[in-house]
């Protein structure tokens, strides 16, 4: 997948039959993850960027018309944006234009298929209602659900009790559930994740000419976060160990500027992501990931304490971090937890939890009254 937003497909291989299809759609701050029910993970997989772009054709009286598209457009890298952030949607017109593409590429057997969006915790009553606007009057869909995305992750555990660690690009935020209802006071939501990881490199890879619309330097923040980041089981130790390094003896080490000149990275560039447990070294406000497990747990009834600790589930992306579950693990047992039998359930597919776990619910029939109809949606207009 690169950044600007080519579609990422499975094969049909994957799936298997189911009485009836369900369109499901995940949109995090930082990807969207879209396909049919009943597939092992989403066959749409991309940026949730959108751009905008002048059209000469139609100026207007006093601006551009501006025409929007997905991804970043390769002629004009400077007009792009994220229409979520934070786990907010802060630009509908981008949001529809997304939702408008996943529905058409899904329609085009000519079915009305009922539709399923995982939202934040954070949605406000408002954001739900401007959801179902467009989903129903602009989209016309047949029935929407609108389901929590902690709540699906769960879901795709296979477990109804423990606590939900998601760390996505937006927000890293940590749910204790029990009997598959979320413990709701408890709930912990970290205003740090993987766009500050990103900016962390931007900044020190780049220094005074980085340029958030370089392509290039887009790339090199994205590779290296992805194939070359780690997280260090003791910070100090790894930094003695890669400070001992002779230069140039790790290949991993190096990436290459456009004329093909190789560029070493620091030790702290490679083991950024221990960001996510020593916030504070990277000037970050609020406890670590491991910290807020810890709060989250004791914020519930003492009897629960045992239970909850022993399925703790990790989900969102900057958990695929080399390290990160046993980081997590250890600072769990060895500094808050010995006493009580801990435990890490991981999934291969974890960055697809929440989609994954929605493609489970969407054939519940326990969950039936909570959908709603195109019909009931006017009705409930009219009143």
């Amino acid at each position: 997948m690169d950044l600007r937003g080519r579609v990422q497909k499975t094969s049909p291989t994957s799936a298997f039959t189911m009485d009836a299809r369900t369109i499901i759609i995940d949109h995090g701050s930082g990807f969207l993850k879209a396909g049919f029910s009943g597939w092992n993970e989403p066959q749409m997989v991309f940026p949730s960027i959108v751009n905008y772009i002048p059209c000469r054709e139609n100026p207007g009286p006093s601006y551009a018309q501006r025409r929007v598209s997905l991804g970043i457009d390769i002629c004009h890298p400077d007009t792009f944006s994220y229409p979520i952030q934070r786990g907010r949607i802060l630009n509908w017109e981008g949001m529809e234009h997304i939702w408008s593409f996943v529905l058409e590429r899904h329609r085009r057997e000519h079915e009305d298929f009922p539709v399923m969006v995982t939202e934040s915790p954070l949605k406000e009553p408002a954001d739900r209602r401007k959801t179902l606007e467009i989903m129903f009057e602009l989209q016309d869909v047949p029935s929407i659900l609108l389901a929590d995305q902690l709540e699906m992750s769960l879901y795709a555990s296979g477990l109804l009790t423990g606590v939900v660690v998601d760390s996505g690009y937006g927000l890293t935020r940590v749910q204790p559930f029990y009997l598959g209802r979320p413990l709701r006071p408890s709930g912990k939501t970290l205003e740090f994740a993987g766009q500050d990881l990103s900016a962390y490199l931007f900044k020190s890879l780049f220094k005074e000419d980085r340029n958030h619309h370089n392509l290039f330097q887009l790339e090199t923040v994205a590779t290296t976060q992805m194939s070359k980041c780690y997280v260090p089981q003791n910070l100090a130790e790894a930094l003695d160990f890669r400070q001992s390094l002779p230069s140039g003896s790790d290949e991993n080490n190096t990436y290459q500027l456009p004329d093909g000149t190789p560029v070493e990275l620091t030790p702290m560039q490679r083991l950024a992501p221990e960001m996510f447990f020593s916030p504070q070294v990277f000037d970050l406000q609020g406890p670590s990931i491991s910290q807020a497990v810890v709060d989250a747990v004791l914020a519930c009834e003492a009897a629960l304490h045992p239970l909850l600790i022993s399925h703790v589930m990790a989900c969102g992306g900057n958990t695929l971090y080399p390290g990160f579950t046993k980081r997590l693990y250890k600072e769990l047992i060895t500094d808050h937890f010995s006493s009580t039998k801990a435990a890490m359930w991981v999934g291969s597919n974890r960055n697809f939890s929440v989609w994954l776990g929605a493609s489970v619910v969407a054939h519940l029939s326990s969950y039936k009254s909570e959908w709603m109809t195109k019909e009931e949606y006017e009705e409930s207009q009219r009143l």
